[in-house]
């Protein structure tokens, strides 16, 4: 079900100056809640989540830094507690967790046919696990696909529904046909993790030394494009103005959001993250990176010229994709949400 709720970036009550910053979250987020005259000394003052008592990380007297508790799921109310008096001061949309025990290292992604998700348990590289691929279907049910692919990173569908995995340890990517059997299509490609096609049928894989490589339908690749090498895995999606975008998390609290034109000029579209990962568009072509900014970590909303929104809290979160129904699939490390943020 799609929850409808007319969230600004800051929810705010004028006459109370009470609001609740960002508008979703999953468990284990830090969210910023407004208050006035808050006073936490002998337990005079404190904040309710669902009914829970809040774990504060910081708090003054008109703002307040707090963790969402991990049983949380839905609309939660947050309430604000003095003297056994309860204030509400608004709600915020947490996460439900559709799997657990994965190992997310890119984008979960979204099975063109039928709406699944599909998401990895990688390993550490070079480890191979019995089960390495799941889908999730609609009604919940996480179904072990047969196949097996060491250390399974970036997944992409092709224009005519194929899914393709990559395998970063040995620098390759498979066809996954049905589900059963993993078929060599493309090598060489050093750590390969992200993956994605763009409207020709063309893949396009990040090597995280620095090196981006366009695939042809017979696996042959070649050198599209070479930027900045990556601590982590690479993450590519192609925008609606059929540039690929992408991200390199390093070491600082610059790093950029790439975009690359079709002849393999690379562009710097945003500068100023902290080690962006996953990044995907929503259904109106906003840009969606998860990362860290201001102070926060998350997921944020990003229009080139604007200021980076602050749109879903988290801590671990590495990527994210938008399911058929208004939904927000987001991945940590290892856990996966849905999230129903509408097509607002």
């Amino acid at each position: 079900m799609v929850v409808k709720l007319n969230f600004s970036l800051l929810m705010k009550d004028k006459e109370k100056d009470l609001g609740i910053n960002p508008p979703f979250a999953v468990a284990g987020g830090v969210i910023e809640v407004f208050v006035t005259d808050f006073d936490p000394t002998y337990g005079r003052d404190s904040l309710e989540i669902e009914g829970q008592k809040a774990v504060l990380t910081a708090a003054s007297g008109k703002k307040l830094m707090a963790v969402l508790p991990d049983v949380s799921e839905g609309i939660c109310s947050v309430e604000r507690s003095r003297q056994d008096i309860k204030t509400p001061i608004g709600d915020i949309i947490a996460g439900r967790i559709i799997a657990k025990d994965m190992h997310n290292v890119a984008n979960p992604a979204i099975d063109p046919s039928d709406g699944a998700v599909i998401v990895t348990r990688s390993g550490s590289r070079g480890q191979q696990l019995p089960n390495t691929l799941y889908r999730i279907e609609k009604d919940g049910y996480i179904d072990e696909l047969p196949v097996s692919v060491m250390n399974p990173t970036g997944i992409a569908f092709s224009p005519e529904g194929k899914m393709f995995v990559s395998n970063r340890a040995a620098g390759e990517i498979y066809i996954i046909e049905r589900g059963e059997e993993a078929h060599f299509f493309a090598g060489g490609l050093g750590i390969v993790t992200g993956i994605a096609f763009d409207a020709e049928g063309f893949l396009f894989a990040g090597d995280r030394t620095g090196r981006i490589y366009r695939i042809d339908e017979f696996g042959s690749a070649e050198t599209f494009a070479v930027i900045e090498p990556s601590v982590a895995a690479y993450h590519l999606a192609f925008g609606p103005d059929g540039r690929l975008y992408m991200t390199a998390p390093g070491m600082t609290s610059s790093d950029a959001v790439w975009a690359i034109d079709s002849e393999g000029r690379v562009e710097t579209y945003f500068r100023g993250f902290g080690r962006p990962q996953g990044l995907a568009f929503d259904h109106r072509g906003r840009l969606y990176v998860v990362a860290s900014y201001g102070g926060h970590r998350g997921i944020f909303r990003l229009v080139e010229g604007g200021e980076p929104e602050w749109f879903v809290s988290g801590q671990d979160i590495v990527g994210l994709c938008f399911g058929p129904n208004a939904e927000l699939v987001v991945s940590t490390r290892d856990t996966v949400f849905s999230l129903p943020v509408g097509r607002s």
